[in-house]
């Protein structure tokens, strides 16, 4: 009971830090952080700092004297490969951003402003009002609500009777394996009116925002009640895996109760904004190059435990301009997948109308006669639903000629419905060459004259294009709004899980002292944890390792994700709090604005590979004497092209991180990225020529793993120490005694179980 209360106590207080700040900031600038990523790509740090201090090129990097000391001889390093500086006397250097902020004593944002000039960036600025302040509050606050909820509701399904009885078993008849009720945080709401309204009120949260996400409704007498109640839960995932809105399924077979009842729009969930399933998909849509569409949340969970996760719901809705921009910015190629009765189609053609106007390449798939998604995805193993959907998938031009004529039969006036029908569609794609190809296809399915169905398409594509330039920029603008990420600096749990202690204690014991063990242990445990956030800092986003989800499936992990699924694995967070916040931080970027950011540099890559590939091959044939050496070494440029983009794919990645992190306008986050990104001693030229070197990043494979390992160690040292404090004072307790020589133990042996996986010795922390 104490706990709960303690726990209400510091969400008042949170909230009212967190109001008080937001307050603080209102006369701030707004610098959008598309904007602030092109100033950071702009900035070449030779540059900037050559403005100050006089450089000369010494090997990759440049030298000069220290401008933050009386520097004698050279120790200021800059490296424009890492775009950082760094004194090797006095310990100053940084980004871009930092450097001029320490030098000039700048703020943040006009050490942004400066560089926008410097770069001749267009730059936006306004002062946010009270309004706007309040209004990012509310959604700060309203999706922390959301995501208490959701963990509320997984907990009510295992761990209370109903939840066990009705929603668990409701999942296992339906085939859902455990790994897919964790992977899609399925849920249950008690059937209790208020039990939701209740538990969240105890907790901290704020009536009002209970209210605002839809998850509670007040009655005209003033009652408030749950609106979820005796339901199972499906909770709705943005792309960036904030839960923006639930929905509910009853399982009564009362025919006054709604089937699904879903969480209203609200501040924080647009429904046209946010495809089910698509935050679980988005790396195998990317990866599969391909979206499936599906109608519900069933046929998306269904598909993912079969092992195919490039899988997305519309949830009964025809797709909106905002659902396909979101597909578009994984794949280009779309597959709808419909029941044996087509009829749906018809209903749905608007969506996919805006699928073709946006060039999407669009397939269609109808399943056996009898089958759903979900049916077919519990009855088929992963190879045959992919071996039968790349059998029976057809376009969808060819696939809606051929059931739409059908149903005409020998009708000419249907015939000519059907045909106009059809070609109106043709004329939405935007590509002429797809455009002609579909017009011959359908000329042979309809049995109409290629000529005049061009003639008809060209007609309708000349109206639409007329009509679409306003619809377009409506819609982009819509778009952009939704994609500005928000990211926050607040410290707290990695997402994803809730903190576990570091050295947790059994309250019936009692704490064996009055510092906190937290506290006591910080210090300690310092360099272990900043061991691990280094290799966060410099290699966050690199492509680590391959993992395999729940459903046997391949996909490439990055340090970041790598490090935070082992720490959450085994239930660790930092208890330092400047590297917890550092963490959170590193974690809500990667979550955010990484995918954007990566698909636009790939985009300037690609544009850099076909302009190096065009000259090389002009130069090439300038040169070659015949067909066979041409050949060979256009072959050997390709070669080299490519390795070119994936080198500079994979430099963006690791340099990722460590340069938004080093540039961040929190100071916290700022200083402690810079202290572990730059490094604080350079090889001599000497060693370097006669001696391979390893890089950290050639080691990683070995320096993860072992950084984990080593802070997991000194983890247990810290529980076996406030194990041994116990233990001397419990004098004249046997039982006590016992039980705490059994856990001490169990502690050796994790310990030396680690010492294996760690290799060449044991660590015996001192403190």
């Amino acid at each position: 009971m104490s706990g709960d209360v303690d726990e209400a106590r510091w969400m008042q207080t949170f909230s009212f830090i967190r109001g008080f700040l937001c307050n603080f900031v209102v006369t701030m600038k707004k610098i959008d952080n598309a904007t602030v990523q092109r100033i950071l790509d702009a900035a070449d740090i030779v540059e900037v700092v050559g403005d100050f201090v006089s450089l000369k090129r010494r090997g990759a990097n440049y030298v000069g004297l220290c401008p933050f000391h009386n520097d004698r001889s050279p120790s200021f390093y800059v490296s424009k490969a890492k775009g950082m500086c760094k004194c090797f006397s006095c310990g100053e250097g940084g980004s871009p951003v930092s450097f001029l902020m320490k030098l000039e004593q700048m703020s943040y944002s006009e050490a942004l402003r400066y560089l926008a000039r410097k770069y001749n960036i267009e730059i936006e600025e306004r002062e946010m009002t009270a309004q706007e302040q309040q209004a990012e509050t509310d959604r700060e606050n309203m999706l922390a609500l959301n995501d208490f909820v959701m963990r509320y509701f997984e907990k009510n399904l295992v761990a209370t009777p109903d939840g066990r009885d009705i929603g668990l078993s409701y999942f296992r008849y339906r085939g859902i394996s455990d790994q897919m009720i964790e992977r899609f945080h399925l849920g249950y709401a008690l059937e209790e009116r208020d039990a939701l309204f209740k538990h969240s009120v105890e907790r901290g949260y704020s009536e009002k925002y209970l209210l605002e996400t839809g998850l509670c409704s007040r009655t005209d007498d003033g009652k408030v009640y749950d609106r979820f109640r005796g339901r199972v839960i499906y909770p709705v995932l943005s792309l960036s895996g904030k839960v923006v809105a639930f929905g509910g399924r009853t399982l009564k077979k009362e025919k006054t109760l709604a089937k699904y009842v879903n969480s209203p729009e609200s501040t924080i969930y647009q429904k046209r904004k946010e495809l089910y399933g698509l935050y679980q998909s988005k790396q195998a849509i990317s990866k599969a190059q391909k979206c499936i569409l599906v109608e519900g949340y069933m046929d998306v969970i269904s598909m993912h435990q079969a092992g195919v996760c490039n899988v997305v719901a519309s949830s009964g809705t025809a797709l909106t301009v905002e659902q396909v921009r979101l597909i578009k910015r994984f794949t280009n190629n779309v597959t709808l997948i419909y029941d044996s009765d087509a009829a749906g189609i018809k209903a749905s053609l608007r969506g996919i109308e805006l699928l073709l106007q946006d060039g999407m390449d669009i397939k269609v798939l109808l399943l056996p006669k009898g089958e759903d998604p979900d049916s077919f995805a519990q009855t088929h193993s992963s190879t045959e639903v992919e071996e039968y959907i790349a059998a029976n998938e057809t376009d969808f031009i060819s696939f809606m000629a051929a059931t739409l004529m059908g149903e005409a039969a020998n009708d000419p006036s249907k015939r000519a419905r059907v045909i106009t029908q059809v070609v109106k569609t043709i004329a939405l794609i935007p590509n002429e060459i797809t455009r002609n190809v579909y017009v011959q296809e359908c000329s042979r399915i309809l049995f109409m004259d290629e000529e005049v169905l061009q003639r008809e398409v060209g007609k309708y594509f000349n109206e639409y294009s007329l009509k679409s330039r306003e619809d377009k920029l409506r819609a982009e603008s819509l778009t952009v709004d939704a994609a500005q990420p928000q990211v926050s600096g607040t410290t707290g749990v990695p997402a994803g899980g809730t903190a576990v202690p570091v050295a947790p204690q059994d309250a019936s014991q009692g704490a064996p002292e009055t510092v906190p063990l937290e506290v006591r242990h910080a210090k300690f445990l310092r360099p272990y944890e900043l061991a691990v956030v280094k290799l966060v800092a410099r290699y966050g986003n690199l492509a680590f390792a391959e993992g395999v989800d729940d459903d046997g499936n391949t996909m490439p992990v990055t340090v970041i994700e790598y490090i935070q699924s082992d720490l959450y694995a085994d239930g660790i967070s930092f208890i330092n709090a400047d590297i917890e916040k550092f963490m959170t931080t590193a974690l809500t970027l990667s979550r955010e604005t990484w995918t954007e950011d990566l698909a636009r540099h790939r985009e300037r890559l690609e544009e850099g590979r076909r302009q190096e590939f065009a000259a090389g091959v002009a130069s090439i044939r300038e040169k070659a004497t015949d067909v066979g050496s041409i050949t060979a070494m256009e072959r050997v440029l390709q070669e080299t092209v490519d390795a070119n983009y994936n080198r500079g794919v994979e430099e963006f990645s690791a340099r990722y991180l460590a340069k938004l992190m080093c540039s961040s306008p929190d100071d916290v986050v700022r200083n402690l990225a810079t202290e572990l990104v730059v490094e604080r001693h350079i090889l001599s030229k000497v060693h370097t020529k006669y001696a391979k070197v390893d890089s950290e990043q050639d080691l990683l494979g070995e320096l993860v793993p072992r950084a984990l390992h080593e802070l997991k160690d000194a983890i247990l040292w810290t529980r076996l120490d406030d194990a041994r404090r116990e233990l001397r004072e419990c004098a004249g307790d046997y039982d006590r005694a016992i039980g705490l020589m059994a856990r001490m133990k169990e502690i050796e042996t994790s310990r030396s179980e680690l010492a294996k996986l760690i290799g060449d010795r044991v660590i015996v922390p001192r403190k």
